[in-house]
């Protein structure tokens, strides 16, 4: 979920208002149906394992928003995604919500701390090392059978290590901050550290991203302007293709699903590089 900082001077968040496009035109219907169908798609990529953003953010351009208030009504869209997967990922989580509860905290609290960062400072240096994070959180996603043998051989690794909240935090922070690739990172941590069955950490990662997502969103419909006529639709959309990603996952081997994830992520993080290299 690609994210930009808001302009800092005095005044920013009146000027992030402006730069957001508060006066731009109402979108038309046929922008709205494309808007409606490119968030059942992104639903789709994004609970199935792979970037929301990479079909959500992209759409809200073409749509015609600006490229500051595309990227604020994509943060807030994409929150749909989270009942969307809940609701089609309810085998995988039964007996599992004091899990969801007790990290979904830790990933509601990174949120914030993101947040708090993208507006009230800029992204500077953070930026340029995004590609290179994201190409972390791939290359750790094609390797995590390997990881898995070395941090604890193999089966006899203990399930959530104490250092795990600690690397959920920091990505949750990250993904409050910028959020591209975060879903990557966080279901590459989770098979490593959390549950090797990668339809049920695709679950558990859902649900974290998305109380990450939420806690932005509120953040930035309080501090920021929101285009809401872009909002609705790209969130109607994403929340009926998060019902179907989940199941996606069940049906798609695990090894190729994998794959087909880190491709993805590499394939980012050679965007973002050559975006920030310009």
């Amino acid at each position: 979920m690609a994210r930009n900082p808001r302009p800092r001077a005095t005044g920013r968040l009146g000027r992030a208002r402006a730069a957001c496009g508060d006066n731009q035109r109402v979108l038309p219907l046929g922008d709205i149906a494309f808007l409606v169908a490119a968030g059942v798609l992104a639903g789709i990529v994004g609970t199935a394992g792979a970037i929301t953003s990479l079909v959500s953010f992209p759409a809200l351009l073409i749509a015609g928003v600006p490229a500051l208030g595309a990227n604020v009504a994509n943060i807030v869209a994409i929150t749909t995604t989270w009942p969307g997967s809940a609701l089609s990922s309810r085998s995988e989580l039964r007996g599992r919500a004091s899990w969801v509860w007790r990290y979904g905290a830790v990933a509601g609290l990174g949120g914030a701390i993101g947040t708090a960062l993208l507006l009230s400072t800029p992204s500077g240096a953070f930026r340029t090392i995004v590609p290179f994070l994201v190409a972390a959180g791939a290359i750790a996603l094609l390797a995590t059978p390997r990881l898995r043998r070395l941090a604890g051989r193999g089966a006899a690794m203990r399930r959530d290590p104490p250092w795990m909240a600690a690397a959920l935090l920091s990505i949750s922070v990250y993904n409050g901050y910028f959020g591209a690739g975060s879903g990557v990172m966080t279901l590459a941590l989770l098979l490593i550290a959390s549950d090797e069955r990668l339809p049920f950490a695709n679950a558990l990662k859902n649900m974290l991203i998305g109380a990450g997502n939420v806690v932005a969103a509120v953040g930035l419909a309080l501090f920021a302007s929101v285009r809401w006529d872009a909002v609705v639709p790209l969130g109607i959309g994403a929340f009926a293709g998060a019902t179907i990603g989940p199941r996606v996952a069940r049906r798609v081997p695990e090894r190729s699903l994998r794959f087909a994830v880190a491709a993805i992520g590499l394939g980012l993080a050679v965007q973002l590089w050559v975006t920030n290299g310009t």
